[in-house]
Order: structure tokens, then sequence, then C-alpha cells
């Protein structure tokens, strides 16, 4: 049996997805020449890709010489490709698979729970650890119930006529990842007016007080073989009056976040080195992490305030991993072995034993 790696999905993070894809896929397929890339298209249909696929390739769609594939649950589960007119659907032969998808349904809990049913190990966040990491109010609220350094986030309605801080405000989509979606507004007014504008705030919007004077802090973990810290980093804008660090600062570049520009190991005030990794190990017990996550802080040289968390982060956090370094075959490695080794869940239908059932009687009688 081989790995296979799993990129794209219906997810405004579809592009960026293939480049962490296309780049676990090849260095796998150093050490697993059978490794097999699954791509995952705006449409929702799965796709065998060469393992020498680039990036350009994907722009018009499918690329070419890609094989259609089938996903089924249950047991004997997995991904299946057609087998012509006179032959049988072909299981791929794949025991487990590397999840690139970042955002949408790849990273939300949604791709896992079906991985899950068809009985396929992944790489990263459980259905709980993914659902919890994609839902930024849940997010906050378990992150100040355990006692860490958060600003106050509160949800945004039409409804809403007063809000328990001053603006400006900055909005953010309940549920995605990165920055996609994201607005800075200076009142009330206009913040209830980006929800009829806004389509990322669709499915709800959480806001908070915007402050000029924190920048982005952010550190990675791994959780296997043992928990482990990255580097600490300070991601830097491309524009210096741009008030936030947007999608194009962390993506845009050709090769994902390893190409955005950053300060590393960021230079930082006393002692908050320290703190900020006191606080990622929280979090990683809190939001179970497992895999390979990013923790995303704001900080200026008194405060700390804990962000949000990636669960499948951008190239999958390798640039991040530099004290000590470890190498991205390593991580692969590691990612896999997890995988293998620790599934991320078992169902189990123990207690079901029938005696419900039996003492049933009548389901008509329980109608009347």
């Amino acid at each position: 049996m081989s790995s296979g790696v799993i990129f794209g999905g219906p997810s405004p993070e579809h592009d960026v997805s293939i480049l962490t894809g296309l780049q676990a896929l090849r260095e796998l397929r150093r050490t697993e020449t059978n490794a097999v890339g699954i791509y995952w298209t705006k449409t929702d249909a799965f796709y065998q890709v060469g393992g020498d696929v680039e990036a350009e390739s994907f722009v018009d769609g499918v690329p070419r010489g890609s094989s259609p594939l089938t996903f089924r649950l249950g047991e004997g589960g997995g991904f299946f490709s057609a087998g012509g007119r006179l032959g049988k659907d072909r299981r791929l032969d794949v025991d487990l698979v590397v999840l690139a998808t970042h955002g949408g349904p790849g990273e939300d809990g949604t791709l896992q729970a079906a991985l899950d049913l068809a009985g396929l190990a992944y790489t990263g966040p459980t259905v709980a650890g993914a659902a919890l990491g994609m839902d930024k109010w849940s997010f906050g609220a378990v992150s100040a119930a355990a006692g860490l350094p958060t600003l106050p986030r509160v949800l945004l309605s039409d409804a809403t006529t007063s809000l328990p801080f001053d603006g400006p405000y900055i909005l953010k989509p309940r549920f995605g990842g990165s920055s996609i979606g994201i607005d800075v507004v200076d009142d009330l007014e206009t913040a209830r007016a980006r929800l009829r504008t806004n389509s990322h705030f669709a499915l709800g919007c959480v806001v908070e007080p915007f402050r000029a004077d924190l920048y982005d802090v952010q550190i990675a973990v791994r959780s296997y073989p043992a928990l482990a810290l990255s580097a600490i980093e300070r991601p830097l804008r491309r524009a210096v009056a741009s008030e936030i660090l947007d999608y194009r600062d962390k993506y845009v570049g050709g090769d994902g976040m390893v190409s955005a520009p950053r300060e590393i190991p960021a230079v930082l005030a006393p002692g908050q080195a320290e703190r900020i990794v006191e606080i990622a190990r929280t979090v990683a017990t809190v939001a179970s992490v497992r895999g390979v996550a990013r923790i995303d802080f704001l900080a200026n040289s008194d405060e700390i305030f804990l962000n949000e968390i990636n669960t499948i982060p951008g190239s999958l956090a390798k640039h991040l991993f530099v004290e000590p370094v470890v190498p991205f075959s390593q991580l692969l490695a590691d990612l896999v072995a997890e995988a293998r080794e620790r599934p991320a869940h078992r169902y189990s239908s123990a207690g079901a034993d029938g005696l419900v059932l039996r003492s049933a009687g009548s389901i008509a009688a329980k109608l009347a």
C-alpha cells in the first residue's frame, strides 16, 4: 500500500492548497515512488494526477492526463478508478492520505468525517479538532474559557445594536481560514452593511476591536512522535500601510507561505517568546492538535493575544521548523507514521446489544 496526497477542494483557498499538495507529493515521491496525487476540484470531483504535474497545469481546471476517481464509504471504502466497459472498478492502492486541503470542507471536519466512514487513515486534525479550528467564534470562546489571553470577540448580525468595545472594528468570517474576507471598518453601521455585501459572512461574522498597534506572530506545533514547537516568526506585510496581514502577504509569491516575507526568529520583548511557547502548548491540548498546526498571535512590546489556529497550514508550516531544523522529508514521514499508528477515530457499536429493541414493543402502539 502507498500514500496519497489530497489537495484543492471547493474552498477560497483552493489554489494555495494545490501548491501545498504538490510540494508534499513531490517530496513524498522521493521515498514512496508510488505516492498518488488526488486533486479535489472546485466542483467537488476527484481526479488522480501525475506525480510530476506543475501548478500552472491547474489554472484552467483538471490537468491533461488525469483520471477521474469516485469516493466510497463503508467497509473497503476509499478512492476508486473506473474499470472501463467490461472491467470492474479498481480501488486505488492507498491506505492513507496526506491532507493538504486548506479551508472549506477540507479543513472544517467534513472531509475528515468522510475518511473516517471510509476507514481511510489521514494526516492532520480529527473531525472535532478541524471543526473547532475553523470556527473562530467557538475557538475564541474555548480559548477564553481556558484562561488564555484573547481580544473580546462577539458575533455580529443585523440585530446587533451595540458592541462591548469601541471601534474601529475588524470583521472576520466565522467559518474560514487564512485572511480571506476580512474587513476593517470604523463604526457599527458600516459593519452591519458589510454583512450584506461580503459573501464570506454568509455563514456568520465575528467582530473584534481593531488594534493597529498589534502585529502578527506565529508558531507551529506538531504532535508526533512527541509534541514539538517550531521557531517563532513575525510575518511581514508587503505594503507598509496595509491594516492587516492579508492573503497576498501570506501566499502570493509562487511557493505559498514559504516565499512570504518574514522575520524568523521573531525579535520579541523579553519573556514574550517563553509566554508564546507556554500558550501554544496549552492550545495544543485544548484544541486537540494532531499533525501539524500553526497558532497565530497578535502582539506588541507589552501584550500578547491568542488569535486563531490553522489546523492544516500553508506548506504544512515546513518553513517554521528551523530551531532545530526539521527537513520536509522528516516532517512528512512523521505525519504518515502518525496517521498509520494513531488513527484519528475508530467507530464502535459496543453497547448496542439489542436489549432496547427486544423490550420496545409495538411501534404502532408508541404512535397511538
